[in-house]
């Protein structure tokens, strides 16, 4: 087995082409980084003839999707406050024809939509948890989305 500085060498700049064209130049450095130090403490265990390329590409995409996720959850600023603040904290009540037209989709819909575009799990875990296939994970959502997109529109506009 190689040492892994070489590893770090022969593979560090297609880590970071992976990392730029999933999160971006801003955050890919950061991403580059949690690859190499997950893929460091994990190293001594990889059997000899694993493909160190695509296991490499799998821990840049988790930290993709790890780094993705945890901007997500940090506030975003804006320039006005709401006039009506939600009195309960629950999104329902500051859009109640949006959570209208997400609780109207069917149930397999619903949860795609939910488990991939709120969630960002991938489509073969969305195939695990609801049942089915990846494909009718994958088509489940997309029909969702398509179904909201001719149900529901923003800035005022109501919805059909």
């Amino acid at each position: 087995m190689q040492p892994f500085d070489e590893v770090v060498a022969r593979y560090g700049r297609m880590v970071l082409r992976v990392c730029r064209a999933v999160l971006g130049p801003d955050d890919a450095e950061d991403a580059w980084a949690e690859t190499f130090l997950a893929a460091l403490r994990a190293y001594p265990e990889l059997p000899a003839d694993a493909n160190v390329e695509a296991w490499l590409v799998t821990i840049a995409h988790r930290k993709a999707i790890d780094a993705t996720r945890s901007a997500a959850r940090r506030p975003v600023v804006v320039g006005a406050v709401p006039d009506r603040p939600s009195v309960t904290g629950r999104p329902e009540d500051s859009d109640v024809d949006l959570w209208a037209a997400v609780a109207a989709l069917p149930p397999k819909q619903r949860a795609a939509v939910a488990y991939h575009h709120l969630a960002g799990l991938p489509y073969a875990e969305i195939a695990a948890i609801v049942g089915g296939t990846t494909d009718a994970a994958r088509r489940a959502a997309a029909d969702g989305i398509r179904t909201l997109r001719a149900t529901y529109r923003t800035g005022g506009e109501g919805h059909e």
